[in-house]
């Protein structure tokens, strides 16, 4: 995807949008990502594509010592949400409507890359696919349906 800087592709009119005042710094990410560990890594907000790493540490993992699939879904919801987020006005922000996952193969405590990109971004809603994978393998999928709300409009 190019430049990873954060105002990448980014237009005027998005540039101040909570998304990118968050990517330079100016305003707090949500509590969640920290927990996730997300680290945003590539937006290309006129593509519709975002890149991001996540932390799965070791209170994530289910009896069997992989991660739950939960947390595997939170991070999907944040990566998929996270790539509408780049491409919003100032003032819009996402609600996921439907989150639909599959989990491909066991995913261990560590490192995860993800990728999400827009299917169709309407003026409403957002069709978005998204993918989780750990050593270069996928482990999980996901498909979303995220509303564009104008709070106040």
């Amino acid at each position: 995807m190019g430049d990873t800087s954060p105002m990448n592709d980014a237009a005027p009119a998005i540039a101040d949008n909570w998304f990118y005042r968050m990517r330079r710094g100016e305003t707090a990410p949500p509590p969640v990502a920290g927990l996730l560990g997300e680290q945003i890594g590539a937006v290309d907000a006129a593509a519709g594509v975002l890149e991001a790493t996540y932390e799965a540490d070791a209170r994530f993992a289910n009896p069997a010592g992989g991660v739950q699939g939960g947390m595997l879904g939170a991070m999907l919801d944040a990566l998929t949400a996270g790539v509408v987020d780049a491409t919003l006005q100032p003032g819009e922000v996402v609600a996921t409507l439907g989150l639909n996952l599959q989990f491909l193969g066991a995913a261990r405590p560590g490192p995860l890359q993800g990728r999400a990109w827009l299917s169709k971004r309407g003026r409403e809603v957002c069709f978005v696919q998204g993918e989780l994978s750990q050593g270069g393998k996928p482990v999980a999928t996901a498909q979303a349906v995220c509303k564009i709300l104008r709070p106040g409009r």
